[in-house]
């Protein structure tokens, strides 16, 4: 069959090119530390226009870390008790989607929230300064600045377990019974919010962004959802004489090196032809899971729809509600 990367037996033994910073642990104990002092405030604003009979539907705001103020759809089954809850993450430069979407969850018993990622194409709060360039995207924000704890992806994946915090606040929600999920920018927040938030039970990544960046530079594949990395070596480095700082930099959000504090059960669906995500770059995340894990192989798929994968991935998550 074609291929556009490693075959799928290297593919399975592929344990990534980026770069872990030596203080990599480190660098995300501080963070959760820093996050633990924040009171996600939880506040839900009934929109009564797309509630049902079955279903309520509110906008919830939750402070996330330094302050801002973070938007998620939320919608909870009429019903009495607590339910389980699965938190919904969405793909690079779009927001938290249709409310109609969340309903079939709901119609099951499930509470969901959907984040909108802060600078993104949605309501959240971007409020954290950065030095440097900002120049096409949020993997290079910044990435120019002494400290690499205003990295932009930091405040996101902190986002991720902040919307875990503050949806196990409520009362309706089971917080043993805990799941997330998305595709692409929203599978890499989906293997960051289990990685760092241990309640997570849980975890579906469709075709994840955010790994394996060097993998991606050596493929010639910065492009699409990663092409702010060729611009910002062009425009910034061109020499590339901080090519290995800029990798290392990278590192610290980099899902790869996430992935192995994951305890949560995993499905991850892969396209074999993905030129947006290259498979290796998701191996090399999906190889380094210790927990127990599964993956749904498309082989003549790219980044696209994958017919069948959503149903499978409504019944990994329905084992919830067990």
């Amino acid at each position: 069959m074609p291929a556009i990367d490693k075959p799928l037996a290297e593919l399975l033994q592929y344990n990534g090119r980026n770069p872990r910073p030596a203080d990599f642990d480190a660098y995300w104990a501080e963070a959760l530390a820093e996050l633990d002092v924040v009171d996600p405030a939880p506040e839900l604003m009934p929109v009564a226009a797309v509630s049902t009979r079955a279903v309520e539907c509110f906008d919830l705001w939750f402070t996330g870390v330094r302050g801002a103020r973070i938007y998620a759809k939320y919608v909870r089954p009429r019903r009495d008790g607590r339910n389980p809850a699965v938190l919904q993450f969405h793909g690079y430069a779009g927001n938290s989607g249709e409310w109609i979407d969340k309903f079939g969850w709901a119609a099951e018993g499930f509470c969901v929230a959907a984040l909108d990622c802060r600078g993104q194409g949605g309501r959240s709060e971007d409020n954290v300064p950065v030095r440097g360039t900002t120049l096409r995207g949020h993997i290079v924000r910044g990435l120019d600045d002494a400290d690499p704890h205003r990295l932009g992806y930091r405040q996101i994946f902190l986002d991720t377990v902040q919307l875990a915090r503050a949806v196990t606040q409520l009362p309706e929600v089971d917080a043993g019974h805990l799941g997330c999920m998305g595709g692409s920018q929203g599978g890499a927040l989906a293997l960051a919010c289990a990685a760092l938030e241990p309640r997570i039970c849980r975890v579906a990544a469709t075709h994840p962004f955010l790994c394996d960046y060097r993998r991606v530079w050596e493929m010639d594949l910065a492009k699409d959802a990663y092409d702010e990395l060729r611009y910002f070596f062009r425009m910034f480095d061109p020499h590339h004489e901080r090519e290995d700082e800029i990798f290392t930099k990278l590192g610290y959000i980099d899902c790869q090196h996430l992935a192995a504090r994951i305890r949560a059960e995993v499905l991850m669906v892969t396209g074999l032809m993905d030129t947006v995500c290259p498979p290796s770059t998701q191996f090399a995340a999906y190889n380094k899971i210790t927990a127990k894990k599964d993956l749904l192989i498309y082989p003549d798929y790219g980044h696209e729809y994958m017919p069948g994968a959503a149903d499978r991935i409504f019944a990994f998550l329905a084992a919830l509600r067990d």
